[in-house]
């Protein structure tokens, strides 16, 4: 299996080019018999994309245009999105293994009870996505993303690396962080900051951490008060 590394978390990703290995070309990604396996699935501009109690296994999805996506108990296994625009996806009780999502636009994406194991999101624009009850089973990281406005909310996000993305106005609302990787960002706009206990920082980070939490707090400098 071909792994990535980021500083102490290491992402197992799907081999798609192994000797051996063919994937077919297929015309929709849905199947009556809810799995779709070895596939190849791509250059396609769709006004909707729904899956229910559907299983993808093994196969690439590469410039596909959604208007609106919805995945609802769907599970992925090995699979690799390639420069996709997916619009605002929903996804909804589902499962993530070795899935990669690479130059993927997802702004506006929601993902709800979603279960993550071996994910990798790399330069991926996540602005004003909203993450619920979101748990990280395995490795996760978010690299080199857009997650303006983000909120995540109820999640467990143990053992998920956050690399050098934009965090601007990003929300953490309550959850489990424990373990969180939040090296290499700035950290000065985020939201939420209190709850964020026992997550992994630079020292040189302590300054930004404290700049969002007076900023949250909307505290008053008496030396800007007249006359005071």
């Amino acid at each position: 299996m071909e792994s990535i590394t980021f500083g102490r978390v290491t992402v197992t990703l799907p081999h798609l080019d192994e000797p051996g290995l063919y994937l077919s070309d297929v015309a929709t990604l849905a199947s009556a018999r809810g799995i779709v396996q070895g596939f190849q699935y791509g250059d396609a501009d769709l006004r909707d994309l729904d899956l229910v109690e559907t299983r993808l296994v093994t196969g690439r999805v590469s410039n596909l245009r959604v208007d609106r996506m919805q995945l609802d108990q769907v599970r992925l296994d090995s699979v690799e999105f390639d420069t996709c625009d997916l619009a605002t996806a929903r996804i909804t009780d589902s499962k993530l293994s070795r899935v990669v999502f690479r130059n993927c636009k997802i702004m506006g994406a929601g993902l709800f009870g979603v279960t993550l194991d071996n994910v990798l999101f790399d330069n991926c624009k996540l602005d004003y996505a909203t993450f619920e009850q979101i748990r990280a089973t395995g490795p996760v990281v978010f690299s080199k993303c857009a997650l303006t406005e983000a909120s995540f909310t109820g999640c467990d996000l143990g053992g998920v690396r956050l690399d050098a993305c934009n965090l601007g106005l990003t929300e953490f609302g309550r959850g489990k962080y424990q373990g969180l990787d939040l090296r290499g960002n700035d950290l000065t706009t985020l939201r939420g900051v209190a709850n964020l206990g026992k997550v992994l920082i630079d020292r040189i980070q302590q300054a930004e951490l404290a700049e969002a939490l007076v900023t949250e707090l909307d505290v008053t400098f008496a030396d800007n008060l007249d006359g005071r």
